[in-house]
């Protein structure tokens, strides 16, 4: 079926407030290029319009009542915005998912060490990424590292005009015959994604007779000067490698953002602003923002943690009476857009699309019936009848959407977390914004895309 651009559509006013939602956006990416730090600025974001933690509900003994907005956040890498209907928990909410982690490179515990005068990070690779598409680029190091007294040293450098960047390095094309002659899988192999941080000896005016002047002394050097921290504190650090530089406006009609980390926070963002604007809903409206997808949604802060279900039990507890089988029935009777990107149609690699069904760029939300590989492995299938109640609530708001898939049927595939909330029997369907460069160190995403996703979001959470 034939879908028209949004852009053909909108007036004045719509452009500029999507301008507006869009130079937001892009403050987020800016300020969240790591899991911890989309969960500080979107609770920045959530305390200055009202909202509160739930865990000082807890202590207070205090009953939330309709229209209270509240908050919870496990291990500062996960995130969950309720907003209080007047209908009772158990009948379910209105639920939207997204997950906060990005494709990028992490420290290793045992990172620094220097060879021939470079000083390096030895790295590993966190989610699918194409190797060679990292290298000689620039790059900034995200994070924080626990020292043994319990203090937390935050760490950004790469980021500011005057801080330096970091680079994994290449090899020149006149030298490169035989490493053009691999595989794209192996042109660049994983262990050759060290992270070059110095070049510069210490002076050895300060070291003693046995002590060697080394590039390595000198990041030592530094690292203590400017941080406080010394080399065993690397056993105690989260520290990421992502790339460097600010959200821009792509293309000459600035229609496009490009950036690091749009896989998913082009959709996290659109979330996160929805739930902050909506008001009066009969049933709670929630935003949940989680990490670990890019690796199975496991652990801790993964979606197959018990942390959304254990803050539904307290919600439940508070409101309605501690019950277990309120607490399943809160979730199995909820309703949920499982929220990640979707394969932008790229014509140049029209190959591997089947065009009827893929998303296509400014033509609005996308919706998955079914993500999954090969025969739908690991896949969430949504009812025919959830998504026609979605339809209408879609049309009736003036949201402009697709039904779309990932790629042609054998060309491979992807998951989301829809398959997991399904796990407790609520209605769920993948949706989100097609995105270009998908898990590339830059992706680009359509302002309309992202416009619309904002305008469905608000829709399903007010009317579904």
């Amino acid at each position: 079926m034939e879908r028209t651009s949004a852009w053909s559509t909108y007036t004045s006013e719509n452009i500029s407030e999507l301008d507006r939602l869009c130079d937001r956006y892009k403050a987020f990416l800016d300020k969240g290029k790591t899991e911890r730090e989309c969960v500080s600025y979107a609770v920045e974001l959530a305390e200055a319009q009202g909202f509160r933690n739930l865990q000082e509900y807890i202590e207070e003994g205090r009953t939330p009542e309709a229209g209270d907005k509240l908050y919870a956040v496990g291990m500062k890498k996960m995130l969950v915005l309720f907003r209080l209907g007047s209908r009772p928990l158990a009948e379910g909410m209105n639920i939207l998912g997204a997950h906060i982690d990005s494709p990028r490179l992490d420290v290793k515990q045992n990172p620094l060490y220097d060879t021939d005068d470079m000083a390096y990070l030895d790295t590993h690779y966190y989610g699918g990424i194409k190797k060679y598409q990292w290298v000689a680029v620039p790059m900034a190091i995200h994070g924080v590292i626990a020292r043994t007294d319990g203090t937390i040293v935050n760490v950004t450098i790469g980021e500011n005009d005057d801080d330096p960047v970091f680079c994994f390095t290449d090899l020149l094309i006149h030298l490169a015959q035989t490493q053009l002659q691999k595989t794209g899988a192996t042109v660049v192999e994983g262990e050759k994604l060290d992270l070059l941080i110095g070049n510069r000896p210490i002076d050895n005016s300060g070291l003693k007779e046995d002590e060697k002047a080394t590039v390595k002394a000198n990041v030592l050097a530094i690292l203590e000067s400017k941080y406080g921290i010394a080399e065993e504190d690397f056993l105690s650090a989260e520290l990421e490698i992502v790339p460097a530089g600010k959200a821009r406006d792509c293309g000459l009609d600035r229609s496009m953002i490009m950036a690091y980390g749009q896989d998913d926070r082009v959709c996290a963002y659109p979330s996160l602003q929805a739930i902050l604007d909506v008001e009066n809903v009969e049933r709670t409206s929630c935003c949940l923002l989680v990490d670990k997808e890019e690796i199975g949604s496991v652990g801790a802060t993964g979606m197959q943690s018990r942390f959304f279900e254990n803050i539904v039990a307290e919600l439940v507890a508070l409101t309605e009476g501690e019950s277990d089988l309120k607490t399943r029935r809160a979730l199995q009777n909820s309703r949920m857009l499982s929220s990640d990107v979707s394969a932008a149609y790229d014509p140049l690699y029209s190959d591997v699309f089947e065009k009827r069904s893929a998303a296509l760029m400014s033509k609005g939300i996308s919706f998955n019936k079914f993500t999954g590989s090969r025969g739908k492995s690991g896949s969430n299938d949504a009812n025919a009848e959830y998504i026609g109640r979605l339809r209408k609530v879609m049309d009736d708001a003036q949201v402009k959407f697709q039904i779309t898939e990932l790629g042609k049927v054998d060309a491979g595939g992807g998951g989301t977390i829809a398959y997991i909330m399904g796990n407790y029997g609520m209605e769920v369907i993948d949706s989100g914004v097609a995105v270009l460069n998908m898990h590339a160190p830059y992706e680009i995403s359509s302002k309309a895309d992202i416009y619309e996703a904002y305008r469905g979001y608000k829709a399903f959470l007010t009317n579904m």
